[in-house]
């Protein structure tokens, strides 16, 4: 116990029982703070981060015929993340028959949602067809209605098999 916290070896040494099990009961509580310390620190800074870029404008294009919204990810990652998951919503404030102003979410159906590996980039794909909550809107009117697209990625890391996430809108 000595040798491990650095106490004795000195001129002051504890000369009773009593002295040296509260040194030694001491010495053994400042060693478990220090891993619990050290353990707590390890945790915080090795929790994996997504690191997902997102493309600045969302496009609406032609897409096999059906106008499509489109935008693109990309993994700034050295390693993979697996069984990734995008999901794409639409926000806006409604108007109720109540007259009160509500904000409502739309889950927005894509082409494809999932990816096994996202190594490197990853298309994101909703065509606007007449079930879609974008058809027959415009950009004034979703700038009136305070319209959003939140677009977020779920996976697990590669190296650690830790959940990753990012979020952008």
């Amino acid at each position: 116990m000595e040798t491990l916290s650095t106490i004795g070896y000195g001129q002051m040494s504890p000369a009773t029982l009593y002295g040296n099990i509260v040194m030694t009961v001491e010495a053994m509580f400042g060693l478990g703070l220090i891993a619990v310390a050290a353990g707590l620190m390890f945790a915080r800074f090795s929790r994996p981060t997504a690191r997902v870029v997102f493309s600045k404008v969302a496009v609406v294009t032609e897409h096999n015929g059906v106008p499509t919204l489109s935008l693109r990810l990309a993994n700034e990652r050295r390693n993979q993340i697996l069984e990734a998951q995008v999901s794409l919503a639409l926000v806006r404030d409604e108007h109720t028959t109540e007259g009160e102003w509500i904000r409502r979410f739309y889950d927005l159906q894509l082409a494809r949602q999932r990816s096994s590996i996202f190594a490197m980039t990853f298309s994101v794909m909703h065509p606007i067809d007449t079930t879609s909550p974008l058809s027959n809107e415009t950009p004034s009117s979703l700038t009136a209605q305070g319209a959003e697209i939140v677009v977020t990625v779920t996976g697990l890391d590669e190296t650690l098999l830790q959940p990753v996430h990012a979020r952008t809108s």
